[in-house]
């Protein structure tokens, strides 16, 4: 499944929502990288990344998810179930 980047905007927290969908590999984690730091240096505001229907986060793209976290304003959601997914996942094989 190619990668679906869809953006919410809150209005009670005033972030914007970056939706992540299908698997993320190395190219996508660059692009949304350089969509989420653009969009929070040109607006200001916080924003939010929600992996929790991405099926496959390759190793490449793993430490640009890890580093777009430690930036300022910016927040990873929705791992818990991303992770969740790959234990069952594991244990039915």
């Amino acid at each position: 499944m190619p990668t679906q980047i869809t953006q919410v905007d809150d209005p009670e927290t005033g972030k914007a929502i970056f939706r992540v969908e299908g698997q993320v590999l190395r190219d996508d984690a660059v692009l949304l990288e350089r969509i989420a730091n653009d969009f929070a240096e040109s607006t200001g505001r916080s924003v939010d990344i929600d992996l929790a229907d991405v099926d496959f986060i390759d190793s490449e793209a793993a430490p640009i998810l890890k580093r777009l976290e430690s930036d300022d304003g910016i927040r990873l959601t929705g791992i818990e179930i991303l992770l969740q997914n790959a234990v069952n996942e594991a244990e039915r094989q």
